[in-house]
Protein backbone atom coordinates (compact mmCIF):
# COMPACT_ATOMS: atom_id res chain seq x y z
CA UNK A 1 0.00 0.00 0.00
CA UNK A 2 1.69 3.57 -0.74
CA UNK A 3 1.32 5.90 1.60
CA UNK A 4 1.30 9.67 1.51
CA UNK A 5 1.66 12.57 3.82
CA UNK A 6 -1.10 15.31 4.41
CA UNK A 7 -1.16 18.34 6.61
CA UNK A 8 -3.45 17.41 9.19
CA UNK A 9 -5.40 20.07 11.86
CA UNK A 10 -3.53 19.24 15.19
CA UNK A 11 -7.07 18.90 17.21
CA UNK A 12 -7.88 16.38 14.72
CA UNK A 13 -5.25 14.64 14.91
CA UNK A 14 -4.94 14.92 19.06
CA UNK A 15 -8.74 13.34 19.27
CA UNK A 16 -7.31 10.36 16.87
CA UNK A 17 -4.27 10.02 19.34
CA UNK A 18 -7.11 9.35 22.15
CA UNK A 19 -10.42 7.62 20.21
CA UNK A 20 -6.91 5.20 18.53
CA UNK A 21 -5.84 3.86 22.11
CA UNK A 22 -9.42 3.52 23.16
CA UNK A 23 -10.00 1.38 19.97
CA UNK A 24 -6.47 -0.41 19.84
CA UNK A 25 -5.91 1.08 16.24
CA UNK A 26 -2.73 3.61 15.38
CA UNK A 27 -3.48 7.30 15.00
CA UNK A 28 -3.49 6.80 11.18
CA UNK A 29 -5.56 3.79 11.11
CA UNK A 30 -7.96 5.82 13.21
CA UNK A 31 -8.02 8.64 10.90
CA UNK A 32 -8.27 6.14 7.92
CA UNK A 33 -11.40 4.58 10.02
CA UNK A 34 -13.53 8.01 10.00
CA UNK A 35 -12.58 8.39 6.47
CA UNK A 36 -14.08 5.32 5.12
CA UNK A 37 -17.26 5.90 7.32
CA UNK A 38 -17.30 9.53 6.08
CA UNK A 39 -16.94 8.06 2.47
CA UNK A 40 -19.67 5.47 2.61
CA UNK A 41 -21.48 7.95 4.48
CA UNK A 42 -21.93 11.15 1.67
CA UNK A 43 -22.03 7.81 -1.10
CA UNK A 44 -25.00 6.39 0.77
CA UNK A 45 -26.89 9.46 3.09
CA UNK A 46 -30.26 7.00 3.40
CA UNK A 47 -28.14 4.59 5.71
CA UNK A 48 -27.54 5.05 9.47
CA UNK A 49 -24.45 5.21 11.21
CA UNK A 50 -25.02 2.15 13.11
CA UNK A 51 -25.55 -0.27 9.79
CA UNK A 52 -22.86 1.22 8.06
CA UNK A 53 -20.89 0.19 11.37
CA UNK A 54 -22.49 -3.43 11.26
CA UNK A 55 -21.77 -3.26 8.37
CA UNK A 56 -17.78 -2.78 8.37
CA UNK A 57 -17.98 -5.42 11.28
CA UNK A 58 -19.37 -8.15 9.00
CA UNK A 59 -16.91 -7.62 6.41
CA UNK A 60 -13.83 -7.63 8.92
CA UNK A 61 -15.79 -11.09 10.23
CA UNK A 62 -15.95 -12.47 6.48
CA UNK A 63 -12.34 -11.36 5.35
CA UNK A 64 -11.08 -13.23 8.51
CA UNK A 65 -12.79 -16.47 7.59
CA UNK A 66 -15.23 -15.99 10.51
CA UNK A 67 -18.75 -17.00 8.50
CA UNK A 68 -20.03 -20.03 7.43
CA UNK A 69 -22.97 -20.30 4.59
CA UNK A 70 -26.51 -20.13 5.29
CA UNK A 71 -28.37 -23.21 3.95
CA UNK A 72 -31.76 -22.85 3.86
CA UNK A 73 -34.77 -25.07 4.44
Amino acid sequence: MATASIRLDRSLVDKAHAIAKAQHRTPPKQIEHWATIGQIMEDNPDLSYEFVRQLLIAKAEVDAGMVEPFEFG
